[in-house]
């Protein structure tokens, strides 16, 4: 699988310890998410939909912020090496910061699931890229804004969204 220059491609597929089936992301369809997560996002956010993609732009807030929430699929075992501990937040963050030296990453709540959120410049604004995987399924929420504390406050406003509609139970 080749991944573009400036991203960060994590993902992986496990077998639950129980022996229990994957079960993955609770939809692999975003279509009617995009007016709820206007809504979340606040006054003046528009919503554009497709079944994998969901681009929420604010032409008349500060900033002109820009969030993209994208549904994939990753297997390359990164979610069962940060299940398991074998890879790091700390781990994630230096790879983030050999692309970025003043990204940074943080862990997200997000069980089932796993995930994280990298903060970073980008030119004269600030990118936050969270990454949330269950049993391959990949949910990748971008955030391009006037700074890095607009960026991640973007993906926080998602957060309760991405946890009931679309991680699941």
């Amino acid at each position: 699988m080749r991944h573009r220059p400036g991203t960060v491609a994590f993902a992986g597929m496990i077998a639950l310890a129980t022996g229990a089936a994957a079960q993955g992301l609770a939809t692999r369809n975003l279509t009617g998410v995009g007016q709820a997560a206007a809504t979340a996002l606040g006054s003046g956010f528009e919503a554009k939909e497709e079944p994998q993609r969901v681009t929420l732009f604010c032409a008349d807030c500060v900033g002109s912020p820009v969030v993209d929430v994208l549904m994939g699929r990753q297997v390359d075992g990164t979610e069962e090496r940060v299940r398991s501990g074998t890879t790091s937040i700390a781990d994630l963050q230096q790879i983030c910061r050999a692309r970025s030296p003043r990204c940074t990453v943080t862990a997200m709540e997000v069980a089932p699931a796993v995930g994280w959120v990298s903060g970073y410049p980008l030119g004269d604004r600030a990118g936050a890229t969270a990454i949330i995987i269950r049993d391959g399924d990949l949910l990748t929420v971008r955030s391009l804004a006037q700074d890095t504390a607009s960026a991640r406050q973007a993906i926080d406003r998602l957060l309760p969204l991405v946890r009931s509609r679309i991680i699941g139970p």
